[in-house]
């Protein structure tokens, strides 16, 4: 049974409608916060005039030009939250997420990649698939869409609440596995994810633009937890942008062995498409359906490189190497939107993994269109036009 958390009490205090946070057995709890300070960055510092009538003893009006600055947008320092009652790391060690106040009205959910564990090796302290990045007391140091200083970035005057990855399960388990006498990980993902969708309902309950992103295991959830944020915000402006992860496929048996050990099936949004699923029902692209379905009005997009050299081994680890990355990348998208669900998508030429945080995300140009101007558009209200390279570098 869930366990209504500070914040989730806090939203309910204010009439908003909450989702239940960390529910899990866990206890960890962050002791790790910092002041907040400011830092100037002033966007915004359009003026306007209005004619106001003014009498002046003869019977004429006579227009008086007054001119109105728009309040400048202060962009603050990165903030630590201690993690909810129940929210922790893998390990059961603490875990906090970050807040960057800015604009109240439009606010970025971000989720952290690193990975992912489903055994023994997978999960132990010599993995080559999974990182436990959070170190308590570290903000996030980024550039990118993070770089609040770039007259470029569409975002960079917007809210930005941070999630940490530290669970190994794509932001989405629920369960403690011992793998071995040695390794045991507790798959608290989906409580500390959902701990920053509280934060964003508990400190901006203004908030008229949502966009829910992440990069590589961060990108899987986007499409989910933009669903549960459309539940609490009805009016808010949603938009989904998966960074590097586009080519898993909807595979049944995968699907439940692997949500079957992280425990995914424990937190499935109760809306009426998800009635009678089944754990293998239960896909990364059918996150995108499932929460399209049910609230079309959630706009999706999607980045990946064509031949992502870390989406093929983490393919491969899975045991449905592709045959061709690209083609499994736009085969999962002609699936989704078959279902109903459209999706922007954007793929570059190459190998790399992953766009979002660092300054190649201004530099991505691809068949003439950029991509900041392509995500531009998205956080606009604008749906652009799918972008695909022509000449994608297929590794020999």
């Amino acid at each position: 049974m869930a366990v209504m958390s500070r914040r989730a009490i806090v939203i309910a205090a204010l009439s908003f409608v909450a989702l239940a946070s960390c529910s899990s057995s866990g206890d960890g709890v962050s002791s790790v916060t910092d002041s907040p300070t400011t830092s100037a960055a002033v966007i915004n510092d359009a003026t306007s005039t209005t004619a106001v009538p003014v009498t002046t003893g003869a019977p004429t009006t006579t227009a008086v030009p007054v001119t109105t600055e728009a309040v400048p947008i202060t962009v603050g320092e990165w903030q630590a939250i201690p993690g909810g009652q129940d929210c922790e790391c893998s390990d059961g060690s603490p875990f906090e997420l970050w807040e960057r106040p800015a604009d109240p009205t439009k606010v970025m959910l971000f989720f952290e990649g690193g990975g992912a564990c489903f055994s023994a090796e997978t999960c132990g302290p010599n993995s080559k698939t999974y990182k436990r990045n959070l170190t308590l007391g570290v903000a996030p140091d980024r550039g990118g869409i993070f770089d609040e200083t770039n007259p470029e970035n569409p975002i960079a005057d917007w809210s930005i609440v941070f999630v940490p990855y530290c669970t190994g399960d794509v932001h989405l388990g629920d369960a403690v596995r011992k793998y071995s006498d040695t390794v045991t990980i507790d798959h608290n993902g989906f409580d500390n994810a959902d701990w920053g969708l509280q934060t964003v309902l508990a400190d901006y309950p203004d908030v008229e633009q949502l966009l829910v992103a992440g990069s590589s295991a961060g990108s899987i959830p986007t499409p989910a937890f933009a669903g549960l944020a459309a539940d609490a915000l009805p009016a808010a402006r949603i938009v989904t942008f998966g960074d590097s992860s586009a080519a898993y496929p909807d595979v049944p048996a995968l699907n439940a062995a692997i949500g079957g050990l992280w425990g995914v099936l424990e937190n499935v949004p109760d809306w009426p498409v998800n009635q009678g699923l089944a754990p293998q029902d239960w896909s990364m692209p059918g996150l995108y359906v499932q929460a399209g379905t049910q609230h079309p009005e959630i706009t999706f997009a999607r980045f990946d490189f064509a031949y992502d050299q870390v989406q093929t081994a983490f393919r491969s680890l899975g045991g449905s190497p592709p045959a061709d990355l690209l083609a499994s990348i736009e085969q999962s998208e002609l699936d989704i939107e078959a279902a109903g669900v459209p999706v922007a998508s954007y793929i570059a030429p190459g190998t790399a993994h992953t766009i979002l945080g660092g300054n190649v995300f201004y530099d991505m140009e691809v068949e003439g269109v950029r991509l900041v101007d392509f995500f531009a558009a998205l956080v606009a209200g604008d749906v652009p036009d799918d972008v695909r390279c022509a000449e994608c570098e297929r590794p020999a």
